[in-house]
């Protein structure tokens, strides 16, 4: 499937990534007046005018970058220009002509054909004028952007289709997103550049190598789906500024649009706090998650893998329903079982159960355990229950007072659905709603309607 990319490249702080979140009316790249903060290649599909293409944002070309990855910076800028159909080349109308970009355009020559030169930061009559000086780089008149002010925007998007013509193919829609979470260091990009096939993100022993979270479209067996590559995640208290603040926003926000997480765990270092609020987070939000134990290659001569999982169960209980993976990332072993585990997970979270059969647990679970009265209260009684909802899988408990069922054994039926329905390694959420009146189906009956009307978000959440 061919889907053209444009690429916008440049040297540093001219506003690329302030372009790329103008372009795309959303906050895709951090914005930091620090240079360097863009090291990746971060991408997302656009569509103007039934026109679909990749824009991809890169790092400042020629940025000195102070953890000494400037030559993989480099290198990611490269892969995104040979990949282009075409180059948006982004200069500062503020600055006028720099050395840096003499530099870029010499970098560029060789690609002319394909570059459309943008005169940016022009945010009023007066810019526009000295935006003629730049027709010196060689690539024609420059078109105007204020990427602060979307000046230019839709110019420049009718511009860039008229450009691509009809020749990109409209991609499929993703069927799952992946977010792969994780504290520093565990492997995530690895992970992500084994699976590709390919350098998509830069790999380094730099602590806080990733900064942002990177939207990547993969195709596995024919099926599509974006792994997003998130920023290393490190203690509060050790942030040195507002990358990192940024960074963990994005990892926050990565987790709630996904649906499967990937959280990656250092086999060779003791569970941090940072892995378990990252477990936390992905509980809160009723996500499936896959635990990725990786480096195994360097720790399982002192554990086994039943060992280690005991160990998981102790120290981030908020996720013990999460499948274990036992990984080498840098030398590919196992990614594929983590894709296809992920994929399991998102089967299972979007898993119907017929009514009948699930009315048919809960009397099981009923005549296992009923449910106590609190004390001076009546007796709690349970009528029939019906699933809602998908990812997560949502019940509703028809009770006849939900203030009435403890903690304890709301505890009890959550544990007794999920292993005994199709959801036994993804969170489901049970919800108990006063009964409607007195025709609901009574469970110990033996007799129950196959569906309700009502909407999860007319459900009463009692839990």
């Amino acid at each position: 499937m061919f889907v053209p990319i444009v690429a916008i490249v440049g040297r540093p702080n001219v506003g690329k990534s302030s372009l790329m979140n103008c372009l795309m009316h959303r906050k895709v790249s951090i914005v930091e007046p620090t240079p360097g903060v863009t090291r990746d290649r971060v991408s997302c599909m656009c569509e103007v005018e039934g026109v679909h293409f990749e824009l991809v944002d890169t790092g400042g070309y020629g940025i000195k970058d102070h953890d000494d990855l400037t030559e993989h910076v480099e290198r990611q800028i490269s892969y995104a220009i040979e990949q282009a159909t075409r180059i948006l080349f982004v200069v500062d109308v503020m600055d006028g002509i720099v050395p840096l970009d003499l530099k870029v355009a010499t970098l560029l020559r060789p690609y002319q054909d394909r570059v459309t030169l943008i005169a940016n930061k022009a945010d009023d009559n007066a810019k526009e004028l000295q935006a003629v000086e730049f027709m010196r780089l060689g690539f024609g008149e420059p078109m105007i952007t204020s990427a602060l002010h979307n000046r230019g925007r839709r110019d420049l998007l009718e511009k860039v289709a008229e450009l691509i013509g009809e020749g990109g193919e409209v991609p499929p829609d993703p069927i799952m997103k992946v977010a792969v979470i994780g504290r520093q260091n565990t492997g995530k990009s690895t992970f992500i550049n084994s699976i590709a096939g390919e350098e998509h993100v830069i790999v380094s022993e730099v602590p806080g190598t990733t900064r942002d979270a990177i939207d990547l479209r993969f195709e596995v067996d024919g099926r599509a789906f974006i792994a997003i590559d998130t920023a290393g995640v490190k203690k509060r208290s050790k942030w040195s500024g507002s990358i990192e603040y940024y960074g963990y926003n994005r990892v926050e926000k990565s987790i709630v649009r996904a649906d499967v997480c990937v959280l990656f765990i250092d086999s060779t270092k003791d569970i941090t706090s940072v892995d378990k609020k990252l477990a936390r987070k992905v509980a809160d939000e009723n996500k499936p998650c896959v635990l990725v134990i990786n480096k195994w290659d360097l720790a399982h001569d002192k554990a086994s893998t039943d060992d280690f999982g005991d160990y998981l169960t102790k120290t981030i209980p908020e996720v013990d329903y999460a499948p274990v993976v036992f990984t080498s990332a840098k030398d590919s072993h196992n990614t594929d079982a983590v894709i296809d585990t992920a994929w399991s997970l998102f089967k299972q979270a979007r898993t119907r159960v017929p009514t009948g059969q699930l009315n048919k647990v809960l009397a099981e679970a009923l005549s296992g355990r009923g449910p106590s009265p609190k004390r001076g209260s009546k007796p709690p009684r349970i009528y029939y229950a019906t699933q809602v909802s998908i990812s997560p899988p949502t019940i509703v408990l028809f009770v006849n007072h939900p203030s009435l069922i403890k903690n304890t054994y709301k505890r009890y039926l959550v544990n007794n659905l999920q292993a005994h329905l199709p959801f036994e390694e993804v969170p489901i959420r049970v919800l108990f709603r006063a009964r409607r009146g007195r025709d609901t189906p009574d469970v110990s009956s033996g007799k129950w309607k196959e569906e309700i009307a009502e909407e999860p978000d007319q459900v009463e959440e009692s839990m």
